[in-house]
């Protein structure tokens, strides 16, 4: 990882030596809420169990940014921050039952005053409240101190649901045995939060801490970039302090909502996607630096955050053509899903940009011929002719912001553009990719049956690509007397177009061609008809096979 997103290098510190020290930390106030549950509890819980064998139980990176000399914001591992100190808690809390008790009451005083200080905090001189090292969100805080202060949970009427978690959570290890004697608490205590390791790297600012995410996150350690988004926009929208609490639990709760319909995974590609539908294109590295230059003010933080919140049920259904959302929508819009599905299919995104503001601005029978031209342009640019992505998204970020400007504002309009006759493979280009054109078929299957299907409707056979199965001519291992007859060029052939078809049912496996021959004369599919015009299966047959299924491909993926 590039030294110049963090203050420090990455180092490993275990939980005593975090919380232990002088040092405070602060759950940025619009992060989110609390909200593991007991399958997290549980697996902790005999994580800790078992330290015996292990040793120490890694706890994963926390990524903190400085904002003091002794004072951090959490931007990631709140979650395990919290439950680790409600175990503290919960451990101290039958300290001081036994204090209560009367059970060695002089040193177990000590031993809780002590473990007060190292873990949550000093009291308040005045109050005798707890001025806790570890400060949660605006809806967290102020329920987890009264713990802190009072090693009990309240259970008052009108408990948020994530500070039931809390409640829960607290209640869920208080109810562990943490040892028969004060001594035996605090060395549990002591030996479970020295065990519990983490990775921790502290960032300069919001930008690197969005920077080391993106770079975490690339690299499968999943940390949560939209809580960072989310942090900077309500923090700038707060900013003048002129926002009404019901307002700001409205855009909270969109937020969540927001999350809950894209899934986090799918955020910043959503953002970005948004981003370059209506402004010059950034690249998911440069999303957040660009975000934070146009958006600084409370008014234009808080019009981003409705426009986000307006666009993501529209993102949400354009990457899932299934989704309950289109039921909702007027009919016109149906004729759209089967251009997503291929879309979708093939995981292809750059449409996006087009797409979100297409949907808000042209009708919606413009809408579904837009979907339909990306669609074919899709197949044919980026399906079979594998051209350059890049180029591609940089050209639909100039359609995009056409549609945005109301420039463009009919399908033809994007059909007729420069930037899209620049991208659009024409018929001699697609055809030449197409003629010996490779996919491997066990990993691919299904996006194969997709294209022969699409062919073969366009034939004037109809058929659901997901009820077909995928027929390999010369079988894809094929047995000595299909080595014998296909002769010279059998292993260049498996995952050959030509060499496969659509059949209803899976059944003739290592027949020979005769053989199937007699299937696909009885067959509806037009491919397996084509097949039966060959009075042998070589390379030749395969090669002149795809040569026709190219042409009619030309025809099914066009644009006139």
């Amino acid at each position: 990882m590039a030294k110049q997103f963090m203050l420090m290098e990455p180092k490993n510190e275990n939980f005593n030596e975090l919380l232990g020290g002088s040092s405070k930390y602060l759950v940025p106030r619009f992060q989110r809420d609390y909200a593991w549950d007991i399958q997290q509890w549980e697996d902790l819980w005999n994580d800790i169990n078992s330290l015996d064998e292990e040793g120490f139980h890694y706890m994963g990176y926390i990524v903190l940014q400085q904002t003091e000399q002794y004072q951090f914001e959490v931007i990631d591992g709140q979650q395990r921050l919290v439950t680790l100190s409600l175990i503290v808690l919960a451990a101290m809390k039958a300290l001081s039952d036994m204090i209560e008790r009367g059970e060695d009451e002089a040193d177990n005083k000590i031993r809780l005053d002590e473990l007060t200080k190292k873990f949550v905090g000093n009291k308040n001189l005045v109050s005798l409240k707890v001025v806790s090292k570890l400060e949660l969100n605006r809806n967290n805080n102020r329920y987890f101190q009264q713990i802190c202060s009072k090693l009990e949970a309240p259970n008052h009427r009108g408990i948020t649901s994530t500070n039931k978690l809390i409640r829960k959570c607290f209640d869920f290890f208080s109810t562990k045995e943490f040892g028969s004697i004060g001594a035996e608490i605090a060395q549990f205590i002591m030996k479970f939060s020295s065990a519990m390791i983490f990775t921790k790297i502290i960032v300069q600012d919001d930008l690197n801490a969005y920077k080391v995410f993106e770079t975490l996150n690339a690299r499968g350690v999943q940390l949560s970039t939209p809580d960072l988004l989310k942090n900077y926009l309500f923090s700038i929208v707060t900013k003048n302090n002129d926002i009404e609490d019901d307002e700001l639990d409205d855009l909270d709760e969109n937020w969540s909502e927001l999350i809950a319909q894209l899934g986090e995974s799918n955020v910043s590609d959503f953002v970005r996607y948004h981003y370059n539908s209506h402004r010059k294109m950034v690249t998911k590295k440069n999303l957040f630096s660009s975000m934070r230059r146009v958006v600084t003010t409370p008014p234009e933080a808080y019009a981003y955050l409705k426009e986000l919140i307006e666009y993501a049920p529209i993102y949400a259904s354009l990457i899932n053509p299934s989704d309950s959302w289109w039921a909702e929508q007027p009919q016109e819009y149906r004729d759209s899903l089967k251009f997503l599905v291929g879309i979708r299919l093939f995981n292809i995104k750059q449409p996006l940009a087009v797409l979100l503001p297409a949907f808000k601005y042209f009708t919606p029978e413009e809408f579904v011929k837009t979907v339909k031209y990306l669609y074919v342009l899709s197949i044919r640019y980026n399906v079979i002719c594998h051209l350059s992505p890049s180029e591609q998204e940089s050209l639909y970020n100039q359609i995009a912001m056409k549609v945005s400007k109301k420039e463009y504002k009919r399908a033809s309009h994007i059909k007729n553009s420069e930037e899209f006759k620049r991208l659009y493979p024409n018929d001699d280009t697609f055809f030449n990719a197409f003629e010996f054109h490779r996919m491997p078929s066990r990993q691919t299957a299904k996006k194969i049956r997709f294209l022969l299907a699409e062919i073969e409707n366009y034939l004037g056979f109809h058929c659901d690509f997901n009820k077909t199965n995928l027929e390999h001519i010369c079988p894809y291992n094929p047995d000595q007397q299909w080595i014998d007859s296909f002769g010279e060029g059998i292993n260049d052939v498996k995952d050959r177009l030509g060499n496969m078809l659509l059949l209803d049912k899976d059944e003739l496996k290592r027949a020979t061609f005769e053989q199937k021959k007699d299937s696909y004369v009885k067959a509806p599919y037009h491919l397996a008809q084509k097949v039966t015009e060959h009075d042998e299966w070589n390379l030749d047959s395969v090669n002149e096979q795809q040569k026709w299924i190219a042409e009619q491909a030309v025809k099914t993926w066009r644009i006139d």
